[in-house]
């Protein structure tokens, strides 16, 4: 009986070391790297302000989703997921899959953009991430900083094969 509940013990406090690991999705430190929180909310506040978008390059394999998007000064929080219509330009890393390191589709993950176009009042669906997104319609890009740091909160953590960053 003692020998039954030792190894009950074991087996508990196992499962209890295992569960603390920060992994993706986890808690604990983020893995992207960035300012303070201070220094973030500063940064949004001094936002130029105009008829664009801030734009965030969020890449997960297999997906069609591009990003999330903002208005000028307005919190990341407020963000959206978005699918781009490329009617009239294509999105900034239009690059095959299976190309070489820094060409290929997605070469661009947590760029910022500022970010031309319109919402186009439709949705477009993303069969594998299984989601409805809104459409926004693509005239124009240009990079504003290659290395931004967390999205949402400092604690964020990319996983490139699952959505682990969205506005909390």
């Amino acid at each position: 009986m003692l020998n039954l509940f030792i190894r009950a013990f074991v087996v508990a406090a196992g499962c209890f070391v295992l569960t603390q690991c920060a992994g993706s999705g986890g808690t604990g430190t983020g893995n992207m790297g960035g300012p303070t929180v201070e220094e973030r909310n500063a940064k949004v506040a001094s936002e130029p302000t105009g008829d664009f978008y801030y734009g965030r390059r969020y890449h997960i394999e297999k997906t069609r989703f591009w990003g999330y998007l903002k208005k000028p000064r307005q919190s990341w929080n407020k963000a959206k997921l978005v699918i781009f219509r490329e009617d009239r330009m294509k999105n900034p890393d239009r690059l095959a899959e299976g190309g070489p390191a820094g060409q290929r589709y997605g070469f661009d993950n947590n760029f910022e953009y500022r970010i031309r176009g319109h919402f186009t009042g439709s949705e477009a669906y993303d069969p594998n991430s299984n989601q409805f997104l809104p459409e926004f319609m693509l005239t124009g890009y240009e990079v504003v900083d290659r290395n931004p740091g967390w999205l949402f909160r400092p604690d964020d953590r990319y996983d490139k094969l699952r959505i682990t960053v969205y506005p909390r």
